[in-house]
């Protein structure tokens, strides 16, 4: 996003009313209280109704992601988007997608021209949500809705999102009026409603735009600010698709948000610059995973683009600097401790910002990247131009045609390529991801869709479920398909290709407890593992853009994956300790004082047969609270780890071996070789307070390893690494 408008005053905030100050992309929100009208005072349910209403004129119809009204609660929002996951159709926009429609199919593409207003209108009334065009009915369908009147924290937002949005772009276009009514409006109510005129319905918020501030006639918002390309022109709110307004209730709210603001974009040349690890982090900074520094937050922090080339594996990710999206590039020999290069993929290299993609070899073995080109519109690749990554060639938009030359309308998103005997597959992903294929990585022939008609009805995951930063390979003489779904986080398929389609066979979760195991990515290693990584979302952990620990996949001729901790985490270990031939007694903590500091990696078996559970206490106080347990038994079908439950089951005279990392207050767990969890508590522990625990009959527990580990950062004063 940019941070000015043409004829506007170059590198300082529009203020539409009394703030002097811009509320821009990532900032946090600590608003006033105030009180309203409409909503207020309500019931929990009665405050989630609502609608929202805008006469709005968007600028062109290929447009993606932008709104012409959110109302948001910190990370939460309701939202009249336009185009964001079905190309030219108005959706119901929420955080994660959570209360937005998934099949858009049947909606009726938008065709006004970029001087007609359209009335858009969507009510949230119990846990229904109906969208209208100019009062006719659009969509319904169900989503657990949320009280957002009700929040302090609420803001009011023109043109973007959501603030804080890392995907898509602003609206470009034109707003009339907007409006937010405390409950839900009736079909009736809503064809009565006339833009630039008061409604016989009070509403909770009313923007007509007329004069030279953006003032909400209501009265509930008292403050108003603006970014990028953003003006008041003829009573009307003009966008012009980089720019957006916000709405906040005070002064001193607005004040808040600035002190997250990204900086705005520096005058002058790019100079490549290197993320540096301070000598001195915070104390909550994790030690052993590999994580972002700054400048800029990673926020997003998709790993992407992994190689194993020429004796170095070379990882990058997404953070955000004073330029826009930029791909951060780390290089190691071991995948354990990293050298970080400068950041040399940005926008002013590009000429758009860089979000999610995958790395591949052309047939000649030249590295090559394929990402989706932020701001752009287009998904694009780009080749290594020297052995150490450092330098690349321009950027080539990747554009299908049909058969017969038209160029399809597909959305261009998360992207990955792969070359399949001589042929090179590339899909566009998102909800229902699209296939083409090409002989010489310009021209491209479009195929449809992705996913194979006789997707299985039965596979427990709907075939329209979004599939985004997507990573194909082969593994175990089968195809996985490791991706995303923006709501419930990264996931994959097994399956194979019939007809130029991928038909998978088998889907399963890598995320659980919520999407915060996020944006996946793998790399084939030269000694022929299957390596991943992933970015860890939504956790009470430091720094931004914190990466997983580094998993080997690999699936065996029994079909089922194995997922285990990178072999050589190994080197980090010092101060071995271990008990073996322990008996936990029903119901009576084991306390393990052998596990100490807060950087540690303990293995514990117990011995078949298991009670009915048993496991690991571990992070809580000197009082054994606001810890966690880790914890799976006999007869039971999951893992539990912190408050999540991931699918595991003991088969019959089966051990229980439980590998666990502690860094600070992340954890993560590995039971036998079959499923992995990640967990965090909300503040780091200096002393990991571990114990065992059985419930149901006594537990016998082979052995208890405990180490120590070092920071990939620096070894530990006395300690070589």
């Amino acid at each position: 996003m940019k941070a000015c408008h043409a004829g506007l005053d170059r590198g300082r905030p529009v203020v539409f009313s009394g703030a002097r100050t811009a509320i821009l992309a990532g900032a946090a929100l600590l608003l006033g209280a105030g009180t309203g009208n409409g909503a207020e005072g309500a019931g929990s349910a009665a405050r989630a109704d609502k609608t929202l209403v805008a006469w709005a004129s968007p600028a062109n119809l290929s447009q993606q992601g932008g709104s012409v009204l959110t109302i948001q609660s910190g990370d939460r929002f309701d939202a009249i988007v336009f185009g964001e996951r079905a190309r030219g159709k108005w959706m119901a926009g929420s955080d994660f997608f959570r209360r937005t429609q998934e099949d858009q199919s049947a909606n009726a593409p938008e065709t006004a021209g970029p001087e007609a207003l359209v009335q858009l209108a969507i009510v949230y009334e119990g846990n229904a949500i109906r969208l209208y065009r100019n009062g006719d009915p659009y969509a319904a369908y169900e989503a657990q809705n949320v009280d957002l009147l009700g929040a302090e924290d609420q803001i009011a937002v023109f043109g973007l999102r959501h603030v804080g949005a890392g995907t898509g772009t602003p609206f470009a276009g034109k707003i009339e009026d907007a409006r937010i009514y405390g409950r839900a409006l009736t079909a009736r109510e809503i064809r009565s409603l006339k833009p630039d005129e008061a409604s016989e319905i009070e509403p909770l918020a009313w923007w007509d735009f007329a004069g030279k501030a953006a003032k909400d006639r209501a009265g509930r918002f008292t403050h108003h600010a603006s970014a990028g390309g953003a003006k008041l022109e003829g009573g009307r709110l003009v966008l012009d698709g980089s720019g957006y307004v916000v709405a906040a209730r005070s002064a001193a709210a607005a004040q808040q948000t600035t002190l997250n603001a990204p900086p705005p974009p520096p005058v002058g040349p790019y100079v490549p610059e290197t993320p540096a690890w301070p000598d001195e982090p915070p104390s909550s900074w994790v030690t052993f995973h590999l994580a972002h520094p700054g400048p800029g937050p990673a926020m997003p922090g998709d790993p992407n683009c992994i190689f194993d080339y020429k004796g170095k594996v070379h990882l990058h990710y997404i953070y955000r600097n004073s330029w826009g999206f930029v791909f951060g590039h780390v290089s190691s020999d071991d995948m354990v401790r990293w050298r970080r290069h400068k950041t040399v993929l940005a926008p002013p290299a590009t000429g758009h910002g860089m979000f999610s993609g995958t790395g591949f070899y052309t047939r000649d073995g030249r590295p090559a990247i394929i990402y989706h080109g932020e701001g752009a519109g287009r998904n694009v690749i780009q080749y290594a131009a020297d052995d150490s990554f450092d330098s690349w060639t321009e950027p080539v938009a990747v554009l299908p045609k049909t058969a017969d030359g038209r160029t399809p309308d597909i959305r261009h998103w998360d992207p990955d390529c792969w070359l399949m005997g001589d042929t090179f597959y590339a899909y566009s992903g998102g909800q229902n991801p699209q296939l083409m294929k090409s002989q010489d990585l310009k021209s491209w022939t479009y195929l449809g869709d992705l996913l194979h008609p006789e997707y299985p009805p039965d596979l427990g995951i709907p075939k329209n479920e979004d599939i985004s930063c997507g990573n194909m390979f082969r593994i175990g003489g089968t195809w996985m398909l490791l991706c995303i779904s923006h709501s419930k986080g990264a996931r994959y398929y097994l399956g194979g290709f019939k007809n130029e389609k991928y038909l998978p066979s088998f889907h399963a979760m890598m995320s659980f407890g919520s999407n915060q195991f996020f944006a996946p990515e793998s790399v084939l290693t030269r000694d022929g593992r299957r390596v991943m990584w992933a970015w860890l979302l939504n956790m009470p952990i430091a720094p931004t853009g914190v990466q997983s620990l580094p998993r080997e996949l690999e699936l065996p001729a029994d079909g089922v994956l194995r997922i285990r901790p990178l072999r050589e985490l190994a080197k980090l270990r010092y101060d071995a300790r271990s008990r073996e031939a322990l008996t936990v007694k029903d119901g009576v903590s084991a306390a393990i004082g052998e596990a100490s500091g807060d950087a540690v990696e303990l293995e514990a078996t117990f011995a078949a047969p298991l009670p009915r559970e048993a496991g690991i206490a571990l992070l809580g106080d000197e009082r054994g609270e606001g810890g966690m347990r880790i914890a799976a038994g006999a007869g039971r079908t999951t893992l539990a780890v912190g408050s999540a439950e991931a699918p595991f089951e003991l088969a019959p005279g089966e051990d229980l071996t439980l590998r666990v990392f502690i860094d600070k207050n992340l954890v993560e767990v590995f039971a036998n070789d079959r499923q992995a969890v990640v967990w965090a508590v909300g503040s780091p522990r200096t002393d990991p307070n571990v114990s065992l625990f059985a419930k149901g009959g006594d537990a016998k527990v082979r052995s208890i390893k405990t180490w120590r580990l070092l920071s990939i950062y620096r070894p530990e004063p006395g300690v070589r690494p």
